[in-house]
C-alpha cells in the first residue's frame, strides 16, 4: 500500500486501536470524578454508565495525530512521503491547532454539562463562543458570497446545528458514535479524491477513534459517549465539512458544496423534525422527548439494534450519494 493510502490506512487504526485500549482507563477514571449517567425515567438502564466517551475519542484522536508529528520529525517515513506530509503540515498547522483547541473546548464543555447539568442557556452560550473563535481563526464558510460578516455568520450556526444535531442523535447505544464515524469516513473519502491529505487523514482519523469506542458502546453499553463526546462529534464533523476546498479550478462543480449536506443529512433530518414536532406541540425544543429518528423505528415496531443499524445505513447511503458530486 502506498501514499496516501498507506498514510489513511495508518491514522485510522492507530486512532482505532489507541481508543480502544484508553477507553476502559477512561471508564474507571470517570466512575471517580462523578461522570456517569444515573438511571431515569427516559432511560433504559438500570445503573449508573460511565461517560467516558468523549475523553476516551478525543485522547485516541489526539495521540494518533501527536504520533504522526512525532514520525514526520524522524527518518522513519519515506523521502516522499515525508515531503508532502510535512509541506502540507507547514501550511495547515495552524489549523489543526485550532481544531484540536475547538475539540478539547467542546469536550470540556460536555464534561461541564455531564457533571453539573448546565442551563440550556450556558450551554449554548458556550458553544457560541467555541464556534466565533473558530471562524474568528480563518476556518470560514464562504459559499461564493464575498462578505466577511455572512462567512462569520454561517460558520457559526453550521457549529452550532451540528454540535446540537449531535447531541440529540446520542440517545441509543451506538447512534451518535456510529454515525459520527461513518460521516467521518465519507469526509475523509471526499477530501482524499479532491487530494486534501491532511483534511482526509485528519478525517480518518476521527473515524478511527469512534470506531475504537463503538464496541463499548454497541450493542451493549458499558460506556456513553455524554455530552462531552456528543459536542466533540458534533463538531468535529462541522469543521469537516468546511475545511475541504469542494469547489476549485481541479473541480470546478458548484453542486459539490452540497456534500457536507449530503453526508450530514440524516442528523440533519433527525434534529429539524424534532425541533417541529416541539414547536407544533408547544413544547421548549431543548427538552428532550422520545420523537428522534431512531424512536419512531422503535414505534414501528423495529428493535433498538436494528433502528440504529438502520440509520447507519441511511448514512452510509446518504455518503454515498455525496461522492457522486
Amino acid at each position: 500500500m502506498k501514499f496516501p493510502e498507506s498514510f489513511y490506512a495508518g491514522g485510522f487504526f492507530v486512532a482505532a486501536v489507541l481508543t480502544a485500549l484508553l477507553t476502559p482507563w477512561c471508564i474507571r477514571l470517570s466512575r471517580k470524578l462523578g461522570l456517569v449517567d444515573e438511571p431515569g425515567d427516559r432511560k433504559i438502564h438500570g445503573q449508573a454508565v460511565s461517560l467516558a466517551g468523549g475523553i476516551a475519542v478525543f485522547c485516541g484522536a489526539f495521540f494518533a495525530i501527536a504520533l504522526g508529528g512525532f514520525l514526520l520529525s524522524t527518518n522513519f517515513l519515506d523521502g516522499s512521503t515525508h515531503d508532502r506530509l510535512q509541506y502540507g503540515l507547514a501550511h495547515r498547522a495552524g489549523r489543526l491547532a485550532v481544531i484540536c483547541s475547538g475539540g478539547l473546548a467542546m469536550l470540556c464543555l460536555g464534561l461541564l454539562d455531564d457533571r453539573y447539568e448546565l442551563s440550556p442557556g450556558i450551554k449554548f452560550f458556550g458553544q457560541l463562543v467555541v464556534a466565533f473563535l473558530v471562524a474568528a481563526s480563518g476556518i470560514r464558510i464562504t459559499l461564493f458570497v464575498p462578505s466577511i460578516v455572512f462567512s462569520y455568520a454561517a460558520t457559526v450556526l453550521w457549529i452550532l446545528i451540528l454540535v446540537n444535531a449531535f447531541n440529540f442523535m446520542d440517545n441509543m447505544n451506538g447512534l451518535c458514535a456510529g454515525v459520527t464515524a461513518i460521516a467521518a469516513l465519507f469526509f475523509g473519502i471526499a477530501a482524499a479524491i479532491r487530494g486534501d491529505y491532511l483534511v482526509a487523514g485528519l478525517a480518518f482519523v476521527f473515524a478511527g477513534a469512534f470506531c475504537g469506542f463503538l464496541p463499548f458502546n454497541f450493542p451493549e453499553a458499558k460506556a456513553f459517549l455524554g455530552d462531552s463526546g456528543s459536542h466533540l462529534a458534533g463538531f468535529v464533523v462541522a469543521v469537516l465539512g468546511i475545511l475541504p476546498h469542494y469547489y476549485s479550478s481541479k473541480h470546478p462543480h458548484a453542486v459539490a458544496v452540497f456534500v457536507p449536506l449530503l453526508i450530514l443529512a440524516v442528523p440533519l433530518y433527525d434534529m429539524i423534525s424534532v425541533v417541529m414536532i416541539r414547536m407544533r406541540s408547544g413544547e421548549p425544543v431543548y427538552v428532550g422527548d422520545n420523537n428522534h429518528l431512531s424512536h419512531r423505528l422503535l414505534r414501528r415496531g423495529y428493535s433498538r439494534r436494528t433502528a440504529v443499524s438502520l440509520i447507519w445505513l441511511a448514512t452510509a447511503v446518504a455518503g454515498g450519494f455525496s461522492l457522486l458530486l
